[in-house]
């Protein structure tokens, strides 16, 4: 079978075609791959910014069709269309029953276990859910069976970047109708933060980046203003008065974004922290300012999403022309850089990759 291989860190991702897939067990299911995102993600764990077994198989923005169901499984059935949650909801623990099935430790735990396998040696699956590949096998719990019509490409995009961005901006930070938003990083998961603030009916929409083609697909996404980070300051005066944003989004993943994220934020607003920095980067707050601006400052994790209903909500939005995301297949790859993996397997029969910068 072939999939991209992550070999060790900083290395380019070897597509190899003698890859052994396991057989679906108990509490599991095979999925043939139709579209596999490329996720900024992707590059963390490629970079070593997000820790993974190596060697491995990553990818885990993807949507597909199940073609093997495992003993116990009785909610998928053969020939359903997938879109794969890689943070999936186990249902029983404390966080899924009081409802932040996001932040499910038990579900990501049943798909630690290497299902691939060159020659002797095992190959680990990334972080759980790898998409990397003409099939996978996955926990049935992370395979959310969807309209046998979704386009495969659109439920991969929804399977990460989108329900991560709009599931800030909806679920996370609930941005109120005539808020005012800003969004620092106008990449994937950027864009579908704006598109989720645009849908719940934020009146000014800012994005800042300091690629000015990501600018221009903001604005066609929703931003009502764009601006590289040196215009953000002469913005928030003419657009706040100068007090700032009601609502702040931190979609790079860096302690200097990071922190300008909070400065912009109006006293009493929300600073949203949507991008993976490094472990070891450090955000730093006084005491007094954190008590006398009574900013909140959170963290979203996968959009704070229920996938069990989220992906169906996103869907339900897409077809009712609420959610641009046939736009966002050509902006992701517009803005990319394809390395040598994935343009191999943009060239197979089986699996459509869309790219992210």
């Amino acid at each position: 079978m072939r999939a991209a291989v992550l070999t060790a860190v900083d290395r380019d991702l070897e597509v190899r075609d003698d890859l052994v897939l396991v057989d679906a067990g108990p509490g599991e299911v095979r999925l043939r791959m139709g579209a596999s995102g490329v996720c900024h993600s992707d590059v963390s764990f490629q970079n070593g910014t997000i820790p993974v077994a190596l060697p491995c198989v990553i990818g885990h923005e993807g949507s597909g069709e199940v073609i093997q169901v495992g003993d116990g499984v009785e909610h998928l059935a053969l020939g359903d269309r997938v879109i794969i949650s890689w943070t999936p909801p186990c249902g029983s623990c404390p966080f899924c029953l009081g409802h932040q099935p996001n932040l499910c430790t038990v579900g990501m735990g049943q798909a630690a276990a290497p299902k691939f396998s060159l020659g002797s040696d095992p190959v680990f699956g990334g972080p759980g859910t790898p998409t990397f590949a003409e099939e996978t096998v996955i926990p049935a719990i992370a395979a959310i069976k969807v309209d046998p019509e979704t386009p495969y490409d659109v439920g991969a995009l929804i399977g990460c970047g989108v329900m991560t961005g709009v599931g800030a901006a909806i679920n996370t930070a609930a941005v109120k109708p005539g808020s005012t938003v800003l969004v620092i990083g106008a990449g994937g998961v950027g864009i579908s933060a704006i598109q989720g603030a645009r849908v719940a009916g934020a009146a000014v929409i800012v994005a800042v980046d300091t690629v000015e083609k990501k600018l221009q697909w903001a604005k066609q996404f929703g931003a009502t203003h764009a601006t590289t980070p040196e215009g953000l300051n002469d913005l928030k005066q003419n657009l706040t008065g100068g007090l700032g944003f009601d609502y702040a989004f931190e979609v790079v993943g860096s302690a200097a974004t990071i922190r300008s994220a909070w400065d912009q934020t109006r006293r009493g607003g929300t600073t949203c922290v949507v991008g993976v920095a490094r472990m070891d980067q450090m955000v730093q707050f006084s005491a007094m300012e954190l008590f006398y601006s009574e900013k909140k400052l959170v963290g979203s994790y996968y959009g704070s999403a229920d996938v069990r209903t989220d992906f169906s909500r996103l869907l339900r939005m897409w077809k009712n022309d609420q959610l641009d995301l046939e736009g966002m297949i050509t902006a992701r790859i517009d803005l990319g850089e394809i390395n040598q993996a994935f343009q191999s397997m943009l060239n197979g029969e089986v699996i459509r990759t869309v790219v992210e910068f």
